[in-house]
């Protein structure tokens, strides 16, 4: 009869990966901001912020949590069909969108509304999709910034293969700042259970794509924890694949900054990707259709509440004076009206012409899609004149 007792020798047990030590992220997290706001130091990724830097953070922050909150407000009004929330990671997308030059493209899931933000795009483009008038009216070339992706993990295919054109195109590792760029795909912990993310990790490794695998592990995908995705740490799987990751404080603006800067650069250089886990917390709920307290402890979102990334920049920034009343006012006041402008733009928007399903398909349209649109077509018009 076999042992039923697995020897300790075969890989780690849950509790060693999960467990009371692991609690905060493990001994192994980057940190440059501890969560009561102190300035802590890392020997590889400690970098001088300059006072209107992390001035910049906090406002980008605030913004982004409106941004979240307003929408949420509009879904629960009706005005939405859906949205997905990313309260609590804003440190997290803040941090890795401001890492990024303007080359640099960005392959988003359907919850990067920071990132999104630090690119330039009008949140109330995001509201579009959301709303169901379109699938993302934003130019992706203009913006460097893919459209936002539902199909959980296909986004890393889309940005390996276009980090291996990068390639081709010569814009790696050229030395030229303005010119080298790398790609950053964003994706969470339920997401690298899915085959699309491990094949796209296989083929980084393989050819040596100039790509970050940014993964947001807000510890929850949809109801299911991370303990049951994963037995070692995420980012610990990249050694597996052949290139380096590194497990970051999702809630530490600086760090997250810090890192996702120097991993971009090694893509830029031309040494290859790296996986990025940011670990971090998602505060709301998955989508405004999950209720979170079905299979979650209020215990643990009171605890993470502690760790909240925008209270702990603000702590900072006020016990270094870099900081008064007057700016957070300020910064509160133009919240206010970016809340203004996502609420009137949103309910303004035109419902849909029906014929526009078929555009922006297809450069140039198959012979198949346009009889499927000339039926439409037709079946449309046999409706005139009636009620």
């Amino acid at each position: 009869m076999p042992d039923s007792n697995p020897s300790p020798g075969f890989g780690p047990d849950l509790a060693e990966v999960f467990g009371p030590a692991h609690t905060d992220g493990g001994p192994e997290l980057v940190q440059l901001l501890t969560p009561e706001g102190e300035r802590v130091h890392h020997p590889e990724f400690d970098l001088d912020f300059s006072a209107e830097q992390i001035r910049g953070f906090y406002r980008d922050m605030v913004l982004t949590r409106r941004i979240d909150t307003e929408a949420t407000a509009l879904q629960r009004h009706g005005e939405l069909g859906i949205w997905a929330q990313l309260l609590g990671q804003e440190a997290a997308q803040i941090g890795a969108g401001r890492a990024l030059r303007t080359q640099d493209y960005v392959f988003p899931t359907y919850r990067e509304h920071g990132v999104a933000w630090c690119k330039g795009i009008d949140p109330l483009k995001l509201l579009g999709l959301f709303r169901g008038v379109d699938h993302g009216s934003w130019d992706p070339h203009e913006f460097n910034f893919g459209l936002y992706t539902i199909v959980i993990g296909a986004q890393c295919l889309h940005a390996t293969g276009y980090a291996m054109g990068m390639q081709r195109d010569g814009v790696v590792g050229t030395g030229d700042p303005e010119r080298d760029a790398a790609v950053i795909a964003h994706f969470g912990d339920g997401a690298s259970s899915q085959g699309d993310v491990n094949e796209s990790f296989i083929f980084a490794a393989s050819y040596n794509a100039p790509v970050v695998f940014f993964c947001q592990n807000n510890q929850w995908a949809i109801s299911e924890p991370i303990e049951r995705q994963t037995r070692i740490p995420l980012y610990q799987r990249a050694l597996g694949f052949g290139f380096p990751g590194i497990r970051v404080d999702g809630n530490d603006v600086l760090a997250t900054y810090a890192v996702t800067q120097a991993a971009l650069q090694r893509a830029r250089d031309g040494q290859g990707p790296t996986f990025v886990e940011a670990y971090t917390y998602r505060m709301g709920a998955h989508t405004t259709t999950d209720d979170p307290t079905r299979y979650r402890l209020s215990a643990d979102v009171e605890s993470w509440k502690l760790k909240d990334p925008i209270a702990r920049l603000e702590v900072y920034l006020r016990r270094n004076g870099l900081v008064d009343d007057g700016l957070v006012e300020n910064v509160k006041a133009e919240a206010d009206e970016l809340g203004a402008h996502l609420r009137e733009g949103c309910k303004a928007m035109p419902d849909p012409q029906a014929m526009a399903m078929f555009d922006h398909v297809y450069a140039e349209v198959p012979e198949e899609l346009a009889a499927q649109r000339d039926g439409f077509a037709d079946y449309l018009a046999s409706f005139e004149g009636s009620h």
